[in-house]
């Protein structure tokens, strides 16, 4: 990575070889020359963790000694990536480690393939927590992510005959240098039996009866963000039996049922996000997302008693935030604690969760709010249930306060009603602060999804845009690009000053640096168009534009939209051969939820469309469609330098944010999208001359929902559609004539006003259309579309996640820096 500037000159490359080679003989057992890659990527990635350790130690000491404010970051989902070389940069020691390792023969890119991507998340939320940690570190702002330490991640994607296909994804197979296991933080979380609530002359007892026992085992996972000297620590608790055998079953032969009960309690922590289509499922699900509350906040509780004693000062030493929510419970689990543990009265209890505990919302869908059926979540947890239902009541009386005899406002804003648990109404029930993740979605939370709350609770509702990590994203993903911006600005600061990107502005008009900058756009292609074909056998032509739709499969973030797209283009070239296309490599990479079958549905369309093209001499070197398989963080750091557009394509008013398009955005790309989560502050600080928005606006669409639409009329207007819509069931596409996709097609059209089109593909597919033409007129002139790239990196530093950690400390937080 060049030469960073502040390089780490208390250790050399030569105590960097001396440090491997003792670490392979000392740990591993086995010399250099007969290490197999494995030894060697772990002796090298235990040598990093060593200084990583050092200055976590330090850090962790001074925390203590200044009694400095720590955050609790807890989320079901963090997308770390790979951790090696990301951690030699932001150790500083990047350079020294790969001229080390030159010396004793071995390549660090070598190295790196060997390093697993770790399975503890599966898109933006996982991936915007490991950001977090990143940058408040790099801020030197103590904090402790909260996890769950996943066995096998949520599943390694196959694509056999056209179809995605989950497989298990065991990432922890060979085990991991970076976790240090903390046995000695071990607590017992409860699960079932029955409550005994007696009153004393003390108050109240609770007392649990036969209860099942799971021990919540700890291991640290140290983050080092940039130039730090306060890592961030990632706590991920693995489930375990208290007692692994049952010795009566062993004895007498049956070691399968001595082993059966072990093996249920241990699924709590074994895979990211079980399937919850049926009972057993949704259990699974709750039992984990209890588990890592229950766990985190005994802790949290554990640890300020041993340092600072007062059980009443927890929210001047802690805070807590719920990344969504899946760890919602972790309020009523607190509570739980004060009351029954240390024996605090309920409003006691009640001000300490509010003065600790924020909520953020990551989806603007109603329908994709969480919820729990009530009886179920009573036999599982319930002491919980009880303590929710407390809140609940006082929740209550606060709505009938504000508007007495609105029953139906009563219902709706409650946290139990309809035999439901509804978790974002206990969020905003208790917590502090609700903040949404972009402006639009800020303002959205407040005015729609949320209104009435915002009216009984006005201070409460902010947005803050969501962000991410240069130092992943440019310095790890990007080194042609992260040396260039070096070389113009002088110095390596951008990387933690995020201020730094705007001067880039001052060389736009510089044509040696647009020149460069197309370059590196080029270097990165044909890296990744040779990864690809390594990866897959797909050949690319590097020569083309890559366009790039890369996101979760999800209707609304309407990938349909995009490959009927690619089908009209098609078309239209068939029909009109004179027509000029620029060639174009389009490419799609998502993983589908095992159980969405319409998402699962649009991949193999994706494919098929593929497969027909790949089959047209006449098209095929003009328009290439490439599904790229099991999509990952390691995976991103190749395809997205090399992108050139952006599709960002989400109906107006369901994308909360996104960070996806921030990361395109800082490496290059040129974004096409509607005016939706951060694309909007996308356009304001790129500016209209670089990005494309289309499509219909949020107020649009809400008519629309409100009033309905008919999608068949857009097809008699515009035949070459109303063909590519046919061509989904009409054997146009190499399909089976059984598996034409007849449930894509009704989606579009079937079910009437109001029904149909859901997401509005048709209503918006005109306006994309044209939109996608004039964007294509611009990259017709190389020197402006460079421009038009270089100025999306130049715009790019609002959004670094180091600006949105300063956002939430300074409306929220209110953290320290470590001294």
């Amino acid at each position: 990575m060049g030469s960073f500037e502040n390089q780490n000159q208390f250790v050399t490359k030569e105590e960097i070889k001396d440090d491997i080679t003792t670490i392979l003989r000392r740990i591993f057992g086995v010399t250099l020359d007969i290490a197999t890659k494995d030894d060697i990527y772990k002796a090298v990635g235990v040598s990093v963790r060593g200084y990583m350790l050092d200055r976590w130690a330090d850090g962790n000491m001074k925390v203590r000694k200044q009694n400095v404010r720590r955050l609790y970051y807890l989320s079901a989902e963090f997308l770390m990536g790979r951790a090696l070389v990301n951690n030699m940069i932001n150790l500083n020691l990047m350079d020294n480690y790969r001229q080390a390792l030159s010396e004793l023969g071995l390549d660090l890119d070598d190295i790196e393939e060997e390093e697993p991507d770790a399975g503890l998340g599966n898109g933006g939320l996982g991936r915007l927590a490991a950001c977090f940690l990143d940058s408040l570190s790099t801020l030197d702002m103590p904090v402790t992510g909260c996890c769950i330490r996943y066995e096998k991640g949520l599943f390694r994607q196959k694509i056999v005959d056209g179809e995605q296909i989950e497989v298990e994804d065991n990432w922890l197979d060979k085990g991991t240098v970076w976790e240090v296991p903390r046995p000695e933080d071990r607590v017992e979380v409860r699960f079932g039996g029955s409550i005994e609530e007696i009153w004393t002359d003390c108050g109240l007892e609770v007392r649990h009866h036969g209860y099942t026992s799971v021990t919540a085992l700890p291991f640290d996972y140290p983050v080092i963000g940039y130039e730090s000297n306060m890592p961030a620590t990632l706590r991920l608790w693995s489930a375990k039996a208290v007692s692994d055998i049952d010795m009566q079953y062993f004895n007498r032969g049956d070691y399968v049922r001595a082993k059966e009960d072990s093996a249920l309690v241990e699924s709590i922590s074994q895979i990211l996000y079980p399937e919850d289509n049926h009972e057993q499922g949704r259990q699974l699900r709750l039992k984990q997302f209890y588990f890592l509350s229950s766990a985190s906040m005994q802790f949290l509780v554990k640890r300020h008693k041993a340092h600072y004693g007062d059980i009443r000062t927890l929210p001047e030493h802690y805070c807590v935030q719920i990344n969504d929510t899946h760890p919602t419970t972790a309020i009523p689990e607190l509570i739980r604690i004060l009351i029954d543990e240390e024996g605090l009265q309920w409003d006691d209890a009640i001000d300490i969760a509010s003065r600790m505990f924020n909520y953020t919302n990551h989806t603007i869908m109603s329908e994709a709010l969480e919820k729990w059926n009530e009886n179920m979540f009573k036999a599982l947890l319930p002491r919980i249930h009880r303590i929710v239902e407390t809140i609940d009541q006082k929740l209550r009386n606060q709505i009938w306060e504000k508007w007495p005899g609105d029953s139906a406002k009563l219902n709706q804003l409650a946290v139990i009603d309809g035999g439901e648990l509804r978790m974002a109404n206990l969020c905003i029930a208790v917590c502090g602060h609700v903040n949404g993740v972009s402006e639009l979605h800020g303002e959205i939370i407040r005015t729609r999804t949320f209104r009435d709350f915002y009216i009984l609770f006005p201070d409460k509702f902010l947005g803050i845009t969501n962000g991410v990590t240069t130092r992943r994203w440019l310095a790890k993903a990007n080194e042609p690009l992260c040396k260039l911006i070096a070389e113009t600005l002088g110095s390596f600061e951008f990387l933690n000053d995020w201020h730094k990107f705007a001067e880039l502005k001052e060389h736009l008009d510089d044509e040696g640096f647009l020149k460069e900058f197309a370059q590196v756009k080029k270097t990165n292609k044909l890296r990744f168009a040779e990864h690809l074909y390594k990866l897959n056998g797909v050949s690319i032509d590097p020569e083309t534009v890559f366009d790039t739709q890369a996101k979760r499969l999800h209707e609304y973030k309407r990938q349909l939209l995009k490959i009927l797209h690619v089908l009209y283009l098609y078309f239209l070239k068939k029909e009109k051969p004179e027509t000029r296309i620029t060639p174009s490599t389009f490419l799609f990479a998502a993983k589908a939820a095992p159980g969405y079958y319409r998402a699962k549905e649009i991949i193999r369309l994706i494919i098929a469309v593929g497969n027909m093209i790949d089959a047209d001499p006449e098209i095929r070197d003009l328009l290439k469609v490439v599904f790229i398989e099991n999509y990952s963080v390691s995976g991103a750091e190749l395809l997205i330098p090399a992108t050139d557009i952006s599709e960002q394509l989400s109906t107006a008013g369901l994308e909360a944010s996104g960070t996806g398009n921030m990361k395109f955005m800082m490496n290059g790309a040129v974004t096409i999208g509607t005016m939706d989560g951060a694309n909007i502050e996308i356009a304001r600080e790129a500016e209209d001359d670089a990005v494309f928005i289309f499509g219909a606006l949020v107020d649009e669409i809400e008519a629309l929902k409100r009033n309905g639409y008919d999608p068949g009329k857009v097809l008699e207007a515009d035949p070459l559609l109303d063909r590519v819509v046919s061509s989904l069931v009409d054997g146009t596409l190499p399909v089976s004539k059984d598996r034409q996709f007849y449930d894509i097609r009704d989606s579009l059209l079937a079910g009437g006003p109001g029904i149909a089109d859901k997401y509005f593909v048709l209503f918006d597919f005109a306006s994309y259309a044209e939109v996608y033409s004039q964007m294509m007129d611009k990259h017709e002139d190389e020197m402006v579309w460079t421009r038009m790239a270089a100025k999306n990196t130049a715009s790019s530093g609002w959004f670094s996640s180091d600006r949105t950690i300063e956002d939430y400390n300074e409306k929220i937080w209110h953290l320290k820096v470590v001294e």
